[in-house]
């Protein structure tokens, strides 16, 4: 070990010789509601992020004061935006393998992920998503905030019963 060791608890980093090493993630207490893998930094055991909702909530609640072409009126949607899950999990790639729960995938840029973008939903009008309402996670564009993100393209990114990402280069 070299003189440049130093352990820092205040931000849950640690250098050695220079190279920085995050500090893995807390393990989820309740059931996991979505699992990430790929190019990501921060883990919690496999090369996976596994998340339980009040981890997402940690992260920080957003919301989203919107209309979708699958719901009848507007809703206020409540989740983590996408840029700060991200840069939570220090994501180095350029794509997002987003799945659902049955498996249907889609492609999503990680460019996406800007402030006051897409989020991901875990609850719709106050109350947690079943599967049944889109659930356990929808990812949410601010569509009424835009007409870039009222497009054909954009609405086949919004994927729902989102429960695993994958990070891409």
């Amino acid at each position: 070990m070299t003189s440049l060791s130093l352990v820092s608890a205040a931000c849950g980093t640690v250098l050695l010789a220079g190279a920085a090493f995050a500090q893995d993630l807390p393990e989820p207490r309740g059931p996991v509601v979505l699992t990430v893998t790929g190019e990501i930094g921060r883990t919690n055991g496999d090369g996976a992020a596994r998340f339980d909702l009040d981890m997402l909530r940690a992260i920080g609640e957003t919301e989203i004061v919107t209309d979708t072409i699958w719901t009848a009126d507007t809703s206020t949607f409540t989740g983590v935006e996408l840029e700060d899950l991200l840069d939570y999990l220090q994501a180095d790639g350029g794509e997002i393998e987003a799945r659902a729960i049955n498996d249907y995938a889609v492609s999503v840029p990680v460019a996406d992920g800007v402030d006051g973008g897409p989020i991901i939903a875990f609850e719709m009008d106050g109350k947690i998503m079943s599967r049944r309402d889109k659930g356990p996670l929808w990812l949410i564009y601010p569509y009424a905030a835009s007409s870039e993100y009222r497009t054909e393209v954009i609405y086949a990114r919004s994927i729902w019963q989102l429960d695993r990402m994958d990070i891409r280069k």
